[in-house]
């Protein structure tokens, strides 16, 4: 996937000037093109010594947190945005960080790997894990605690009275509207309470 392309994709959905919390921000890149592009402003939560490190070079305002330990030291409501991108199939309360996504943010923007995409199924079927470019890793030393489908989110997000405002997938970072939960590799949720 081309990274560029792909955090302009997400950038796309983040109003100009919001206030910003990125969860799991990484070195921080997403953050920093929403403040150059977009005038955003806010905080990466981030638990990584080097990607917090990064993105201190950045110029990002970034907090080292265990994304596990919640977001208690946070109001309701006080961003405008709150990011979820490859971070939610990472944490062991999945779940309840979706909540405190709209708990947190009047807005929150989820993307995740989708284990329905066809090259996925197609891999099960052979009786093998798949490793693909979005999911680069064996079974055994992936990052991933849990793998999503579009189904499965929708079915959280329901659970949860939260509110899909609009759902696509993301291939080459290109925007697939056309049965997501088959033919791209990213799902890509905006969302509210």
């Amino acid at each position: 996937m081309n990274k560029q392309a792909f955090i302009a994709c997400i950038a796309d959905l983040v109003p100009f000037g919001s206030r910003v919390l990125d969860l799991g921000c990484g070195d921080g890149e997403l953050l920093s093109y929403l403040q150059q592009s977009k005038g955003c402003s806010g905080y990466g939560v981030e638990i990584d010594d080097e990607n917090v490190l990064e993105c201190v070079k950045r110029g990002v305002q970034v907090i080292q947190l265990n994304l596990d330990q919640g977001l208690t030291m946070f109001e309701d409501a006080s961003f405008d945005v709150v990011l979820q991108i490859d971070t939610l199939q990472n944490l062991r309360n999945a779940e309840t960080m979706l909540v405190e996504t709209v708990r947190v943010g009047e807005l929150g923007i989820v993307a995740f790997p989708n284990f329905a995409h066809w090259p996925n199924r197609l891999s099960i079927l052979q009786g093998r894990m798949p490793v693909t470019k979005r999911l680069p890793y064996q079974w055994y030393d992936t990052p991933n605690i849990r793998v999503g489908t579009f189904s499965d989110f929708e079915v959280l997000a329901q659970k949860n009275d939260i509110e899909i405002l609009d759902s696509f997938g993301v291939k080459d970072a290109k925007t697939v509207r056309t049965f997501p939960n088959l033919l791209a590799p990213t799902a890509v949720f905006k969302i509210q309470r």
